[in-house]
């Protein structure tokens, strides 16, 4: 066994012969003297990660936008426009698929008609890009956040969907723009793209979040309040509610695995939110995975049944702080 590749190893070090703040891919690592079987074992042990299809970085190996400009150009030619889910990694924003922790995610590229690209890992096509759509990072080409954000909110599943949307205004695209679809006029899935801008909100921090706030648009309840907060006596905010009706003392909020888990995270949300019903009078309902993201998931009824709750509680609440 070559002494860079010893089992004890935490991270690659100099003595590997791989850049370890640079992409490169497997032709490049044989180059190297790094065989495709070392490299498929150091990918399995963690100390490599897959970049995209094609690519690959030592696992301490930055993700700013310059590396991640630098792990595409070595997939993907000068005259192509980078497009979809791999623009929007690109420029930032999350949304690469929930398989790409453990599956290569292909390359998606637009190449000017009559140029398909036929590379291994780069799924290439064709659409109409004006001028305005097409922006250069470190000297790659690739479609503009407000394009980005347009072409996604029309093609991803409607929950992923509203969280590109939603990113694109973090990340400065202005609504009034995003707003703009006109031009999207007979494209593929635009009432989708119509239906979902007037409910992007910049303040969304996560996409299961994102996902709950359609199914609570489409339950017909009205525009939320994001990441609200509730004060205690002192007027310190101490508690943020994902989505909120302020006026009903009504929440909705996500649990998710990572934060929502554990012993002391129950604990935790128990003291919370006994805190919130009996000091505040909050009426909150509880989301996890399955109540979002199954096959024929329906808040709805819950989301409906929670406000006029609080509706209800609402006269006993007046005589208590927000």
């Amino acid at each position: 066994m070559s002494n860079w590749l010893s089992p004890d190893l935490i991270l690659l070090d100099p003595s590997c012969p791989l850049p370890l703040d640079l992409p490169f891919t497997a032709a490049m690592a044989e180059h190297l003297g790094v065989s495709r079987k070392q490299l498929r074992t150091l990918v399995a042990r963690g100390l490599v990660r897959r970049v995209v299809q094609g690519v690959y970085a030592a696992a301490q190996a930055p993700t700013d936008l310059a590396f991640r400009a630098t792990a595409l150009c070595l997939v993907v030619s000068p005259s192509a426009v980078v497009t979809d889910r791999t623009a929007a990694w690109l420029h930032g924003i999350d949304i690469l698929p929930r398989s790409a922790r453990e599956v290569a995610v292909p390359v998606s590229v637009f190449q000017a008609p009559g140029t398909r690209c036929r590379r291994g890992g780069v799924v290439s096509g064709e659409r109409m890009l004006l001028p305005e759509d097409i922006e250069e990072i470190h000297g790659l080409l690739v479609t503009s956040k407000l394009r980005t954000a347009h072409d996604l909110g029309r093609l991803l599943w409607r929950h992923d969907a509203l969280w590109v949307l939603d990113q694109a205004l973090a990340l400065g695209v202005d609504f009034d723009e995003l707003q703009d679809v006109r031009r999207y006029k007979g494209y593929r899935r635009v009432t989708q793209l119509r239906y979902l801008v007037p409910m992007a909100d910049p303040r969304s921090e996560s996409q299961p979040e994102a996902a709950l706030r359609v199914h609570w648009y489409e339950a017909g309840l009205p525009k939320p309040e994001l990441q609200f907060w509730v004060y205690d006596d002192r007027g310190v905010g101490i508690f943020r509610l994902d989505l909120a009706l302020p006026e009903l003392r009504f929440a909705a909020e996500y649990d998710g695995v990572e934060f929502h888990s554990s012993d002391e995270d129950s604990k935790y949300d128990d003291h919370r939110r006994t805190w919130l019903d009996e000091s505040r009078r909050w009426t909150i309902e509880v989301f996890v995975n399955k109540d979002v993201y199954a096959p024929l998931a329906d808040p709805g009824p819950r989301l409906r049944s929670g406000m006029e709750e609080a509706r209800i509680r609402l006269g006993d609440a007046t005589s208590y702080p927000r």
